[in-house]
């Protein structure tokens, strides 16, 4: 036996060994040359070490879990400082990944840590630390296995674990009655930010949009009144012609063919425009169109003002939900009942 690195070594000499577990194999001249260079091999004493664990029923005084304060606190022996840690469990807001991580970070030498059911099973990272408790389990550290039982209060705590979500829902409704009011109010204020600073950037696009308003009705009521006169004209010409000139017997094959170039023209205004030829459309189509071209001499972007304008109307209806009295948890106003 000798000590190399700290490590107890025990030396074996083939020799002897082969000499006294199998001297029939071994022949003369090989009993001979291993007496004459005995080879020595060195074998690690912690070889020969069985690796104590706690058993699945004992519990381990290395972690404990106790109720203190009304909440868990896990409390664990660090392998490196060997010193004692306690780690505060929240049942609802914590997950097995986040006490698996907490110990690591206060102990930066271990390098592994797990935890298992009693069956052997790997609890996952994502279970909640209030299924967690509800069950003994082992924790693993580095090489070490613990058996943890969780105390009475904690392993039947279904009940104490629903009240712990009614006190949080209760927290959260308490919060939002304290805190709605400022809220609001900050979130309108930046409501009404948002909109005059859209107001102010379409002001003078609205104010070009009225003048190519203006110009385009205008010219679209001079095409209006001029197709009118061309109307009225067309009957005094034919009129004149039927009465004073001429006879109705020679006009009448001329008024056939007035009509019927008229016709010719409607379906020509149809496959242009895949519309058939009514005069409100045909009216709005004009207007239009006067008023697109008089846009493009001013360099009116229409679809900046459009832009705009639909940003406008999106911010009053957020602002028109935001004072609703649902949204300020207020009573809402009674349905009146029609006559």
């Amino acid at each position: 036996m000798a000590i190399v690195g700290g490590r107890i070594l025990i030396s074996a000499t083939f020799s002897g060994l082969c000499s006294r577990v199998a001297p029939s194999f071994v022949g003369e001249n090989t009993r001979s040359l291993l007496s004459l260079h005995p080879v020595k091999k060195l074998i690690p004493l912690w070889r020969f070490h069985v690796a104590c664990c706690h058993g699945a029923g004992t519990p381990s005084n290395d972690v404990i879990v106790e109720y203190r304060n009304g909440l868990p606190v896990l409390s664990l022996m660090l392998p490196s400082r060997k010193e004692r840690c306690e780690f505060t469990l929240r049942p609802v807001l914590q997950t097995v990944g986040d006490l698996l991580q907490n110990i690591q970070q206060e102990d930066r030498g271990i390098d592994r840590t797990a935890i298992y059911t009693t069956d052997g099973a790997r609890v996952a990272r994502s279970t909640g630390i209030d299924l967690l408790l509800l069950d003994d389990f082992k924790l693993l550290v580095n090489e070490d296995s613990f058996f943890v039982q969780p105390p009475v209060q904690v392993n039947r705590g279904e009940a104490g674990v629903e009240n712990l979500n009614e006190v949080k829902v209760m927290v959260q409704q308490l919060y939002s009655s304290m805190c709605i009011e400022e809220f609001q109010v900050h979130k309108e204020r930046q409501m009404l930010t948002r909109l005059q600073d859209l107001q102010a950037q379409l002001e003078p696009l609205e104010k070009i949009k009225q003048d190519l308003v203006q110009k385009a009705q205008k010219r679209t009521r001079f095409v209006l009144w001029g197709g009118l006169a061309y109307m009225a004209t067309q009957f005094g010409v034919l009129a004149r012609l039927t009465w004073w000139e001429y006879s109705w017997d020679i006009m009448e094959p001329v008024t056939y063919f007035v009509t019927y170039g008229s016709a010719i023209a409607m379906y020509a205004y149809f496959i242009l425009t895949q519309q058939e030829y009514l005069y409100p459309d045909a009216r709005d189509r004009q207007y239009l169109r006067f008023f697109h071209r008089h846009a493009q001499k001013r360099r009116f972007d229409v679809g900046t003002y459009n832009r705009l304008k639909d940003e406008i109307a999106q911010a009053e209806v957020d602002l028109k939900r935001l004072r609703d009295p649902l949204q300020l948890h207020l009573p809402t106003p009674e349905i009146k009942e029609g006559n």
